[in-house]
């Protein structure tokens, strides 16, 4: 499968390959150096929620993961 690289770097990727990755709009891919290459990686939000579990004070209720999924990510809170 090729995929091509447009002026400002940006790279479409097949229908097919996004549902066997299982991301959609709002959802991130990590990319991981391997010796052969790079590996593509859902990154879910489950993979960096529960490192952050122990700094929510007790009794507040737990975060609504599938809300937090259909949101996506607001870049203008970066920092």
């Amino acid at each position: 499968m090729i995929v091509k690289v447009t002026s400002k770097r940006q790279v479409t990727f097949p229908k097919r390959v996004l549902e066997a990755l299982g991301v959609g709009p709002g959802d991130q891919i990590e990319l991981q150096e391997h010796q052969d290459g790079f590996i593509l990686r859902p990154r879910r939000i489950e993979d960096w929620v529960p490192p952050l579990a122990g700094q929510i004070p007790p009794g507040l209720p737990p975060p609504d993961l599938e809300k937090l999924r259909e949101e996506g990510y607001d870049w203008s809170l970066r920092d």
